[in-house]
């Protein structure tokens, strides 16, 4: 049985019966995926983010930065990336997490696997894709992301770039923290109930203008409209789609509720996830404040890899799941 069913129900009460909107109306089914939606995606957050934080405090930033610290070429890309998954990391942290990687001897490209990694395959991301396309398509992005990140960390560490980073961040000493203290089980579960209120208390309102927004293409645009012109047929959807996503200002769980509406108007899979990929992972403002650190050519060099990178995922989505 579909645990979310009674809220479907409750969804169509209210918009059916207290609103005595239409059933074939485009209204009355832009509302009822509205009411649906939004409960449906915030309790799957709270929930999945409950266990996602129990996992993660086992992974505090400090002891990541110690344990990538003695990582080399190769092996350190793939261990970086898999702990970018499970590591807090947002726009807002990338400089001092940056400076602490460069400080703790952490090569450049492993560095750079552990940055893609971290904010593509969040734990947003990998509930909401599992809730909305199902196991297949969340295993696909999951390794897709990691071999975007490890593939541009190996180029990156193999170019030998590290003169582009800005000189001021070699000489900073940030200083050893010490051994780090366990968290007992009565502590990690308050810090998981904590960082459910801080993560949905932050992306709701992304949350619910996602959903907005795809509710009104639910209800107003025609079934497979976006099929014409960004469909598996259109060569150019995929760059086309990267080049919008790159300027838009979200993360995943203001994005995803969108893109399963693309997907549903006719809009290929491959060219969906590359537009998510784009907003999450080539952000513009994340751009910006790493040019604290990094000079302009690599930070072009970082979004050149990664654009690549995402835009052949995007053609092998297009071809396989045609």
């Amino acid at each position: 049985m579909d645990p979310f069913y009674p809220l479907q129900l409750l969804a169509d009460w209210l918009t059916y019966t207290v609103f005595g909107l239409d059933k074939t109306g485009k209204l009355g089914l832009s509302l009822d995926f509205f009411l649906f939606d939004v409960p449906k995606v915030l309790i799957l957050l709270a929930v999945v983010i409950f266990f996602v934080a129990i996992i993660r405090s086992f992974f505090p930033p400090e002891k990541t930065r110690k344990l990538l610290s003695h990582s080399r070429l190769y092996g350190g890309n793939i261990a970086a990336a898999l702990l970018g998954i499970v590591t807090p990391f947002c726009s807002c942290s990338a400089v001092p997490l940056f400076i602490g990687f460069v400080e703790s001897g952490v090569p450049l490209g492993v560095t750079f696997s552990f940055l893609v990694a971290s904010p593509m395959i969040n734990e947003i991301a990998i509930i909401l894709l599992w809730g909305l396309f199902g196991w297949k398509i969340t295993v696909l992005y999951i390794v897709s992301g990691l071999l975007i990140a490890i593939t541009s960390g190996i180029i990156i560490g193999k170019l030998g770039l590290e003169s582009w980073v800005e000189e001021y961040v070699y000489k900073i000493r940030m200083g050893d923290a010490g051994e780090l203290a366990e968290q007992t089980w009565p502590e990690k579960f308050k810090y998981a109930r904590d960082y459910v209120g801080e993560i949905v208390g932050k992306v709701w309102p992304y949350v619910v203008v996602g959903i907005a927004l795809g509710a009104v293409m639910h209800g107003y645009i025609p079934a497979d409209f976006l099929a014409k012109y960004a469909g598996p047929s259109n060569p150019f959807a995929v760059p086309i789609a990267i080049l919008v996503g790159v300027p838009l200002y979200s993360n995943a769980a203001g994005v995803i509720p969108l893109v399963s509406v693309l997907v549903e108007k006719g809009m290929a899979m491959g060219t969906v996830l590359a537009f998510m990929m784009a907003v999450v992972g080539l952000s513009l403002p994340e751009a910006i404040i790493l040019r604290k650190v990094l000079k302009p050519k690599l930070i072009a060099v970082y979004f050149g890899i990664n654009a690549i990178g995402i835009m052949a995922i995007g053609y092998l989505f297009n071809a396989v799941l045609h």
